[in-house]
């Protein structure tokens, strides 16, 4: 039988940078847990957007901390996470424009670097982008992209360095209780000894919380992506992009291709059996949505792509708790696909919230289990009149 001070469930980016901020702040001995590789679930599907922009000002107040880690990523952590930094834009449909400037004010009171900007403005920061059908757009020239899976490599490097031990190809089958308290976990290769648990296990939250009494109602979906090669004659440099009026965001990536995710082709998904290829209705759907944006795309050579899987909360909002029926139990669940920009911040969180007792780098209480008591969701003011409740990663 092994004992830790601390098992975190999960080899995600999450599941590691809390890890790493937990050996770092002196937790004792942590144990993290991954069911298969490090990186092997969404964290290594990620786009991997690195954007402040959100439609409330706490989750953008993590992607602000977590920029700076970005960022600074050699003197933070070690290591590279291939940071990137073209710029990125959110683009709205007339009539949201009085939703984006109080968004982008909420984000300016935070001290991000973003403002609205005009499509003239646009259009000669990025002389490849269509602006005709944009009606307001924000800007945030430090933002930018980094490489997932050398991001959780990274914070999995440093984790090992700080003490942290990893324990790959072996699941966590159960969180175990006694009194209302965290005791242990059950694992493949037997039980661990522990009175602390952050459980980040992304698609196999549901499993672990249900018999906890901790499930809100989660639930998998599938996401894809796909990969063109930039056209030659391309002008200019290609900024990230999270495109409201098409259902979509995209970025460049390495070795001249560029990578979008287009909404409209997410279905729920079964985590025991899925098709990790995208088919020929979604490659040109995405180039028709791409091309939308970057016209130049129009004959642009598909280059490849996935799909992957992610746990959506009821409402598309991270689930971060501490959840008073389960002492010593912390929860990181639900993200719907967009915590790989925060995770440096959320990591950050857990791990002061485990050894000082609170979290300090953010305020948490807004992703309270809690608000689903009650059927109480936590819906923004505004959606950009997107279909859907949030465009992810």
């Amino acid at each position: 039988m092994k004992t830790a001070d601390v098992v975190v469930i999960g080899g995600g980016v999450n599941g590691v940078s809390t890890a790493f901020n937990l050996a770092k702040l002196g937790a004792g001995q942590v144990v993290l847990v991954e069911r298969g590789e490090l990186g092997s679930g969404a964290s290594g599907k990620s786009g991997a957007l690195v954007r402040m922009h959100y439609t409330n000002p706490y989750e953008s107040k993590l992607a602000y901390e977590s920029l700076k880690i970005f960022q600074n990523w050699a003197e933070e952590i070690g290591g590279d996470c291939g940071w990137e930094q073209p710029g990125f834009v959110e683009v709205v449909a007339p009539g949201h424009e009085d939703e984006l400037a109080a968004n982008v004010r909420d984000q300016q009171e935070i001290g991000i670097n973003t403002s609205i900007v005009t499509t003239a403005e646009l259009s000669e920061l990025f002389p490849e982008m269509f602006v005709d059908d944009i009606g307001a757009a924000a800007y945030e020239p430090e933002s930018g992209w980094a490489d997932p899976n050398a991001t959780t490599q990274a914070f999995a490097e440093a984790a090992l360095a700080h003490g942290v031990e990893i324990m790959t190809r072996c699941e966590v089958i159960s969180i175990l209780t006694q009194d209302g308290k965290v005791t242990g976990v059950q694992t493949t290769d037997g039980r661990i000894d522990t009175d602390t648990v952050v459980a980040a296990p992304g698609i196999g939250a549901g499993q672990l919380l249900d018999p906890l009494g901790l499930d809100p109602g989660l639930y998998v979906q599938r996401t894809k992506v796909a990969l063109y090669r930039r056209p030659l004659g391309f002008k200019g440099s290609q900024p990230v992009v999270i495109d409201a009026i098409n259902d979509a965001w995209l970025r460049a990536d390495t070795g001249g291709l560029t990578l979008i995710g287009a909404e409209s082709g997410s279905l729920r998904g079964d985590p025991n059996d899925f098709d990790q290829t995208i088919d020929n209705d979604y490659v040109n759907h995405a180039r028709r949505v791409l091309s939308a944006r970057f016209p130049i795309y129009r004959a642009a050579i598909m280059r490849g792509g996935w799909a992957g899987l992610y746990m959506m909360s009821p409402d598309h909002r991270p689930i971060i708790d501490q959840p008073e029926s389960v002492a010593g139990l912390y929860i990181m669940a639900g993200d719907s696909g967009s915590s790989f920009k925060t995770a440096p911040a959320i990591g950050k969180c857990l791990a002061e919230w485990v050894v000082h007792g609170e979290p300090q780098t953010a305020d948490l209480a807004p992703f309270s289990l809690s608000r689903f008591d009650g059927d109480n969701p936590w819906m923004a003011d505004s959606n950009y009149g997107r279909r859907g409740r949030t465009i992810s990663r």
